[in-house]
């Protein structure tokens, strides 16, 4: 897989400067409208917490003018870091490039079309605080479509709960916080 660091506070690996608390992960695809006010926010949101921190964006092979609008963030923002994908490899593969690079003790992953609101992080952190070491958001109030996106969403919950033995609401929420361990 092709995927270049673009810019960043820190290379892959282990750094010498303090290593943050949170890093959030964000996967990105064609979201030039929305990702500065996504940075805004997310931004906003871990300067508030007090805490080292670190977005790590990750761009799956954006076309339209995504990876210029990130350079430019980052020149303003010495916390982002951006990972872009030459060609497009799909939310996964962005989410394990995030992963691979994140250093936090907590890693936060979100969508990144402004339907996860950045305001929840400090909820999902606080239950990691209280001990757990996974916290699952909820999507609430989606903006897709019913029958191609909400109808089969509802369907695959009830499966994966039936087959785990786990119930969570929404498992397809990438509003999420885990341990690093």
């Amino acid at each position: 897989m092709e995927q270049a660091l673009i810019a960043g506070s820190h290379p892959a690996g282990p750094s010498t400067q303090e290593l943050p608390a949170v890093s959030v992960v964000v996967p990105v695809f064609n979201e030039v409208e929305n990702i500065e006010a996504l940075w805004e926010e997310l931004s906003g949101v871990m300067q508030a917490l007090g805490k080292p921190y670190e977005i790590l964006i990750v761009d799956d092979g954006s076309r339209d003018g995504t990876s210029t609008k990130l350079r430019y963030l980052n020149g303003r923002d010495p916390s982002l870091v951006v990972i872009r994908f030459r060609r497009n490899f799909g939310q996964t593969a962005a989410m394990a490039a995030g992963f691979d690079r994140a250093r936090g003790k907590v890693i936060v992953t979100m969508d990144g079309d402004l339907q996860n609101d950045p305001a929840e992080i400090p909820r999902l952190l606080n239950k990691i605080q209280e001990g757990y070491d996974v916290v699952s958001g909820w999507r609430a109030r989606r903006k897709d479509r019913f029958l191609s996106r909400r109808l089969p969403s509802i369907a695959a919950n009830w499966l994966i709960g039936i087959v785990t033995g786990i119930r969570l609401h929404d498992y397809g929420c990438s509003l999420k916080a885990y341990r690093r361990s």
